[in-house]
């Protein structure tokens, strides 16, 4: 089973290369990686371009003209993976939050699912030691309430991005009707797998701080996905497992 690991990057040229050893240090069988970039200027391309050499046949590397955003950068690796015939799908950042570590529990739970979460809020999952009681509860919040709330969503972690998912799943989604750019990308991924019935598993993890750089979350940024999960909500008032239908 061909496994594809889709890391989108802005400004992650010291942390590409760690990350990227670190994954293929695991010895997943048929396992490769895409990087998504989007024109970074520190060089995180350059350095990609340099891993497609290093990992010839096993990293591929997207190269975007312009900062065109998390949720198109993912919609285009996965778009791409399904064209290069994946059977599986992992998203995940490239500063070491997601730690590679889980891959193979991912892929082992996903035998019996359609998508795999690596969470923050289910039992054993754990944040930075370093995350402040603010962020920490915004984060809470956002999920166990916020979120819940406006969407009705039984995922504990919807604004997870540490995830593995089926192709069918993909498939069954329909890339097109997401139209999430930000952050919020994983809240309408998450609602509308949901909404058409996939099988969701939430595995606990630990969020680690990023290593290296700083934080792309600004204030305008969190206020921003907050007030677009009605739009979300809108646009797939009629989604059903029963009835999936293409949405405005």
């Amino acid at each position: 089973m061909k496994t594809l690991v889709v890391i989108p990057t802005y400004n992650e040229a010291e942390n590409l290369p760690k990350i990227a050893a670190e994954i293929f240090s695991l010895a997943i069988s048929d396992l490769e990686i895409l990087v998504v970039d989007d024109d970074s200027p520190d060089g995180t391309g350059r350095v990609a371009d340099q891993l497609v050499e290093k990992y010839a046949g096993c990293f591929h590397v997207i190269h975007r003209p312009a900062k065109s955003g998390l949720g198109t950068a993912y919609i285009h690796g996965f778009t791409w993976a399904l064209q290069h015939g994946m059977d599986y799908v992992i998203q995940m950042d490239a500063d070491f939050s997601h730690s590679p570590a889980y891959l193979p529990q991912f892929l082992e739970g996903i035998a019996d699912y359609d998508v795999v979460i690596g969470s923050r809020y289910v039992l054993g999952g754990r944040l930075d030691e370093r995350w402040g009681w603010g962020r920490w509860f915004l984060s809470w919040w956002a999920n166990s309430v916020w979120v819940r709330l406006i969407l009705g969503t039984k995922t504990k972690d919807a604004t997870a991005g540490f995830k593995c998912w089926r192709s069918t799943a993909l498939r069954a989604i329909d890339l097109d009707q997401i139209r999430s750019n930000g952050y919020i990308f994983q809240v309408e991924m998450c609602y509308v797998a949901e909404k058409i019935g996939l099988r969701m598993k939430e595995i606990p993890i630990y969020f680690e701080d990023r290593r290296i750089g700083k934080s792309k979350m600004s204030w305008s940024v969190k206020i921003e996905a907050a007030l677009r999960v009605f739009e979300i909500r809108r646009r797939h008032r009629k989604l059903s497992k029963y009835n999936p239908v293409r949405t405005v």
